[in-house]
């Protein structure tokens, strides 16, 4: 990634600090807010490239909200995405950052919420989305790079877990490069352990 100002923690500097609420029941039955806060895990990626925040995290679909187990779970950093789960994730982009071309075997839904973003794949087609616009990602090569050489950009991204991705009879490989060493690590068997 290349950048010319870095993101030094998340938030970004000159973007706000996101809330996040979850729902759920009382004792009672009511609906009720159960947490209030900013979100987990939040970290640095790739020198100040990039900073990033979980939102929530499941390791299982359909995701078991029993008991509240789902809001134990999301105490855990997740890696890029889990197996027959989910990673709600926002990324602040710091101004002209470009990414490599990277793939994960997911489908992730990337909504822009601040900035301008090109979303490129390796195919050579480009797409500028902005606030509201929303990629869906089927496990295609590609890569993020924000437009403004002076604002931070920011795009949550909802990673779902896919069946194997078979294209022109080859099953596609799992290939993220340097970005792997920015989130935490698969098990045995899992993402590009398979």
């Amino acid at each position: 990634m290349s950048t010319s100002g870095p993101c030094t923690e998340f938030p970004a500097p000159g973007l706000r600090v996101p809330n996040r609420y979850i729902s759920g029941h009382n004792e009672k039955g009511e609906a009720v807010f159960l947490q209030t806060d900013h979100g987990d895990h939040t970290s640095v990626m790739l020198g100040g490239a990039a900073a990033q925040n979980i939102f929530y995290s499941s390791n299982t679909n359909p995701i078991d909200l029993n008991g509240n187990a789902d809001l134990e779970f999301i105490k855990k950093n997740p890696p890029l995405h889990y197996p027959n789960g989910c990673v709600v994730r926002m990324i602040d982009f710091a101004p002209g950052t470009e990414s490599e071309f990277h793939r994960s075997i997911c489908c992730v839904v990337g909504t822009v919420s601040e900035g301008e973003m090109e979303f490129s794949l390796s195919g050579g087609e480009k797409r500028i989305m902005v606030p509201g616009d929303v990629s869906v990602n089927r496990a295609a090569m590609h890569k993020w790079r924000n437009t403004s050489s002076t604002k931070p950009a920011r795009v949550l991204y909802f990673l779902l877990d896919v069946e194997p991705v078979i294209v022109n009879g080859k099953a596609l490989e799992f290939d993220v490069g340097r970005l792997m060493d920015e989130y935490a690590q698969y098990a045995e068997g899992e993402g590009p352990n398979k």
